[in-house]
């Protein structure tokens, strides 16, 4: 149904798409305001941020569905799309483009071909995209017989209903991709120590790591939990959350990342032997609520410490021995498997790490935002 009404409202194009086990609008870059900040006041009205419901806007009330993807033809030479990925929170007025996210990164094909800013293959069509975020590079595989973009199939990812169409990712470089290295501290392992308001003083162990996320990881029995509870019973825990929280306070500086109040990472998690006969146990946090599953880069990052002598994983995760390495890692709502390579010379160097997930649009349309707003 088209209508030719005038309002007070200013409509963009943009794709509303399941990436993985995220969710969000996918704008070209050229629809959107080129300075920055109008940009950011843009994204805010069209998500209806800050709201706790987000109710006059695109959001989903949840971190996982507060985020929104921007893509344009790369001018980068060897690289076909740019990906800017920009996180929101139902409840700020930040918007955050300084972290990655995998599940989002698995829609951004699909979206440059639903706009036609790439050209389709006969079978399947792979692309090398570039996270502008972190200047991380990946390739990007989806189906398309006959040259006819494929969305339905037999693959399935725990956290997201039904079966679809398999998209591998093949991470180039993950390695440091916001901290100076992939162990930032310098050491497999840390100890943390907290001082806090409300916190009583406590020394952590922890593996500081980024390899495609920064992150802290922990043992789940360090907290006085299984590791086995439930998203909705973590989140309810709120002792347990300021003592993650304080811990990722006292994290940042040690990571290189300073002081990390207002940012949506490192990312929290806890960890436990696996219980459903995967490699290793997780609940994470992104960064202060419990995620329903894990994010792509997460579980990347989690794999990789479970193959490094000495991390927090040791004594915890049941690893395989060889060089090509198939890390199961559970989630509250099942598992995630990232296989990783190892350098021959160096066994504990990753040099690849690839995984599958699946995306769909859910929606073709316009986003509509007050006519005042756009014109700044």
């Amino acid at each position: 149904m088209t209508t030719d009404i005038q309002s007070d409202l200013h409509g963009v194009p943009c794709i509303l798409m399941r990436g993985g086990t995220s969710r969000g609008p996918f704008f070209l870059e050229s629809d959107l305001p080129s300075d920055p900040g109008a940009r950011d006041r843009f994204l805010l009205a069209a998500m209806g941020s800050p709201d706790p419901r987000q109710i006059d806007g695109l959001g989903g009330a949840h971190p996982l569905t507060s985020k929104v993807g921007i893509v344009r033809r790369s001018t980068t030479p060897g690289v076909d799309l740019d990906f800017l990925f920009a996180q929101l929170q139902p409840d700020s007025d930040k918007v955050d483009v300084t972290p990655n996210c995998g599940n989002m990164l698995a829609a951004v094909l699909p979206f440059a071909l639903e706009r036609g800013i790439f050209p389709t293959g006969d079978g399947t069509t792979t692309a090398r995209i570039l996270t502008l975020n972190t200047g991380m590079q990946c390739d990007v595989t989806v189906q398309t017989p006959a040259r006819l973009l494929r969305y339905t199939g037999n693959a399935r990812i725990d956290g997201v209903p039904g079966t679809a169409a398999p998209i591998s990712i093949n991470f180039l470089d993950t390695a440091g991709s916001v901290c100076p290295s992939l162990l930032p501290s310098g050491r497999v392992r840390d100890r943390v120590e907290v001082e806090a308001k409300g916190v009583p003083p406590f020394t952590a162990e922890a593996t500081l790591i980024d390899n495609g996320m920064p992150m802290v990881l922990v043992r789940a029995a360090d907290f006085g939990i299984s590791g086995y509870e439930g998203a909705a019973e973590l989140n309810g825990n709120d002792e347990l959350r300021g003592r993650l929280e304080a811990v990722r306070l006292a994290a940042g500086p040690l990571m290189g990342l300073g002081d990390v109040r207002a940012r949506n990472y490192p990312k929290m998690c806890l960890v436990a032997p696996a219980k459903d006969g995967g490699s290793i146990a997780t609940r994470c946090f992104i960064p202060h609520v419990c995620h329903d599953a894990i994010g792509v880069l997460a579980a990347v990052t989690v794999a990789t410490a479970c193959v490094l002598e000495g991390s927090i994983t040791a004594g915890i995760a049941s690893v395989a021995a060889g060089l090509e390495k198939t890390i199961s890692v559970e989630h509250p709502t099942g598992e995630f498997s990232v296989e990783l390579g190892l350098d021959a010379s160096t066994p504990q160097q990753v040099t690849r790490a690839a995984l599958l997930r699946t995306a769909r649009p859910i929606m073709r349309g316009e986003v509509m935002i007050p006519e005042t707003l756009w014109r700044g």
